[in-house]
């Protein structure tokens, strides 16, 4: 079994969260102060549905190394700030691909669409950021990037049942 996406998965986590320490904010418009690299956390969500097929359910464990590895590598602030959000995010995430049965790209639509404004609102209010143009940017940032791989495995699952129908 390759677990690519899961070390991708581990990888992306602490690379943001490293980036959360060291890329100072951007001041939006309204005086709001905002993480530009919010707009990336969306790869990881990504990452995180595609392990999770790698995984199952123990993609917690991963997530869990991630945090402990931003801890010691990144800050202990950011860190427990993100393992907070993740663990939001992947209850919602894991109700969705456990209670739906939907295709895998519908799963990555509906539990984007379900965890990334989750994820998004308790980060920002853990590292005292939140505000409401913050939390909608992280969200279609993120969605954006759900948008994308739902429409690379939705065209993959058509070509898959085309060759096999």
């Amino acid at each position: 079994m390759t677990l690519r996406y899961t070390f991708a998965y581990i990888a992306l986590i602490v690379a943001v969260n490293y980036g959360f320490t060291v890329v100072p904010l951007v001041e939006m418009p309204g005086g709001e102060k905002w993480p530009p690299l919010s707009l990336v956390v969306g790869f990881i969500f990504i990452a995180r549905d595609f392990a999770q097929r790698e995984i199952g359910h123990r993609v917690i464990f991963a997530m869990l190394l991630a945090a402990g590895l931003s801890y010691v590598m990144a800050s202990p602030f950011v860190a427990f700030a993100s393992l907070a959000a993740f663990l939001v995010s992947e209850f919602a995430d894991w109700a969705v691909y456990s209670f739906t049965g939907r295709p895998f790209a519908q799963r990555v639509l509906l539990s984007s669409a379900l965890s990334t404004p989750l994820d998004s609102a308790v980060f920002l209010a853990l590292i005292g950021h939140l505000s409401v143009s913050g939390v909608v940017a992280m969200t279609l940032s993120k969605m954006l990037g759900a948008l994308m791989v739902w429409w690379l495995v939705r065209r993959q699952e058509i070509q898959i049942s085309q060759r096999t129908g």
